[in-house]
């Protein structure tokens, strides 16, 4: 059959690109969102499948909770990932924020 190849033969021939993007997933209850910053093939729904779990952000705290793996979202974004204007910000945010004070909120989740 001539024509485009079909999607078994293409990955035999090797991994073609995957367009990855930094953005939330809407996470929580009816009225009460919680989301979760993720590394996404841009082709997938805003709550399906994603490559890897980078962050958390609750609006609803007062201030809003910002967790992010800094390292972990410059490394995607160094390998090529685009991240929506809304988590652009909040690496702003995330990367402002003393180390102490992630690591704070760290140990007394955990005890």
């Amino acid at each position: 059959m001539v024509g485009r190849p079909r999607a078994s033969d293409r990955s035999r021939q090797g991994r073609t690109p995957v367009a990855v993007k930094l953005r939330l997933m809407r996470m929580g209850k009816k009225k009460q969102p919680t989301y979760r910053v993720v590394a996404a093939d841009s082709r997938s729904p805003r709550n399906g499948r994603f490559i890897e779990i980078l962050g958390i952000y609750d609006p609803r705290h007062e201030p809003s909770l910002v967790k992010i793996d800094t390292a972990k979202a410059n490394d995607w974004i160094s390998k090529g990932a685009q991240p929506t204007e809304t988590v652009a910000r909040l690496l702003k945010v995330a990367e402002a924020q003393p180390a102490e004070v992630a690591d704070a909120t760290d140990a007394s989740a955990d005890a």
